[in-house]
C-alpha cells in the first residue's frame, strides 16, 4: 500500500496540513488542493487510489465534486464535514461516498479508515486472467491488452461477471449492482447491456463470445 497517491481536497490549511503529515508517515503519496475545481481534471489525469473531500469548500461544494467523479470513476472517496445531520450524511452516500467523518476527527481514526477502504477496494479489484484487467480506480477496463469503451453501467456489468468467473448469474443479481441510484427496470434490461457488452468484447477479440446465456437462468463470463 506504500506511495498509494491520496488526494485531500480540504480549505482549512492546519487541517489539510495534519492530514498529510500523518499520511505521508504512513507511506502514501498526497496531493493537497484547497480549492475543488481542479479535483475532476485531476482524477481524469492521474487517477488517486483515495480521495479525501471536504464537503464545505469556498468555489464548489463537495457533494458536487462527488457526483462529477462518480461519473467518470470508482475511485474511494472520504467525505470530510463538521455538518453532522443525518441528511447529510444520506446524501453524501448516496452520491458514491464511500464513507464519512466528521470533525472534529483523530488523524488516526482517518489514516486506519483509509487503509481499511483500500484493503477492501483492492479485493474487489478484478484482474481475472491476463487477458481482462478491470481498474476500478480509474474506470478502465482492457482485454487482451485492447482497451475498452465501456458506459458506467457496462463497467460495472462486466465487474460483477468478472469477480466470478463461470458462475451463472441471474438477471436480478445483475440488475443489482448494474444503477446506483437503485431505480426500478425490468430483467430485458440486462440483455441489452449484455448485447452492447458482447459486442465491445467481440471487436477487441473478433471471433469470441465469452458472455455465455444459460436459458432461463441468466448469464455467466468464460474466460
Amino acid at each position: 500500500m506504500a506511495q498509494e497517491p491520496i488526494i485531500i481536497v480540504e480549505d482549512e490549511k492546519k487541517i489539510a496540513d495534519l492530514l498529510r503529515d500523518y499520511l505521508v508517515g504512513a507511506g502514501f503519496k498526497v496531493t493537497v488542493l484547497d480549492r475543488g475545481g481542479e479535483v475532476v481534471g485531476l482524477v481524469r489525469k492521474n487517477p488517486p487510489a483515495l480521495i479525501l473531500l471536504d464537503i464545505m469548500l469556498p468555489d464548489l461544494n463537495g457533494t458536487d465534486i462527488c457526483r462529477e467523479i462518480r461519473k467518470i470513476s470508482n475511485v474511494p472517496i472520504i467525505m470530510l464535514t463538521a455538518r453532522v445531520d443525518e441528511v447529510d450524511r444520506l446524501i453524501g452516500l448516496e452520491l458514491g461516498a464511500d464513507d464519512y467523518i466528521c470533525k472534529p476527527f483523530s488523524p488516526r481514526e482517518v489514516v486506519a479508515r483509509i487503509k481499511a477502504i483500500l484493503r477492501r477496494t483492492q479485493r474487489d479489484r478484478v484482474a481475472s486472467d491476463a487477458r481482462l484487467a478491470i481498474d476500478e480506480a480509474a474506470f478502465r477496463v482492457t482485454w487482451d491488452g485492447n482497451a475498452l469503451d465501456l458506459t458506467p453501467v457496462e463497467f460495472r456489468l462486466l465487474r460483477t461477471l468478472a469477480r466470478e468467473p463461470g458462475r451463472v448469474m441471474s438477471r436480478q443479481q445483475l440488475l443489482d449492482g448494474l444503477y446506483e441510484d437503485h431505480r426500478v427496470v425490468t430483467d430485458r434490461t440486462v440483455d441489452s447491456h449484455v448485447k452492447n457488452l458482447r459486442r465491445k468484447l467481440a471487436d477487441a477479440s473478433p471471433g469470441e463470445d465469452v458472455i455465455r446465456s444459460v436459458y432461463g437462468v441468466g448469464y455467466t463470463l468464460d474466460l
